[in-house]
């Protein structure tokens, strides 16, 4: 299994970004996918789970409003669009397949991370 994650790079403060997160290996339908990210000396930090198919999307209130969470089945790819983007939000973003519903915060819960892609936003 491989997810493999893009689109990070360098975005000046209000910016915005599209991650990327292609899966093989799996049968991407039967999977919830997370986003999460990772700031440096930082927890890794939930911010959004899209369920199975066409199924519920939970979002962090740190990023609700400002991020939107998206999957392709046909692509077996998941995305994270990043609005209004702001120093804090400096980070390493790392997607993940699994996870549940009740508890999307629970990164022991998801079986497959993908590598990171780092955002860096410039004042």
């Amino acid at each position: 299994v491989q997810l493999q994650a893009s689109g990070g790079g360098l975005v000046q403060v209000g910016g915005s970004l599209r991650l990327s997160c292609a899966a093989s290996g799996l049968t991407f339908s039967d999977f919830g996918m997370g986003w999460f990210r990772q700031a440096p000396g930082k927890e890794r930090e939930f911010l959004a789970r899209l369920g199975r198919g066409r199924g519920v999307i939970t979002y962090a209130d740190s990023v609700k409003g400002r991020f939107t969470a998206s999957r392709d089945n046909t692509k077996s790819t998941a995305y994270l669009r990043m609005d209004s983007l702001q120093p804090e939000d400096t980070a390493v973003y790392y997607c993940a397949a699994g996870g549940n519903y009740w508890s999307p915060a629970q990164r022991d819960a998801y079986a497959y991370w993908g590598q990171g892609t780092l955002v860096t936003v410039s004042s």
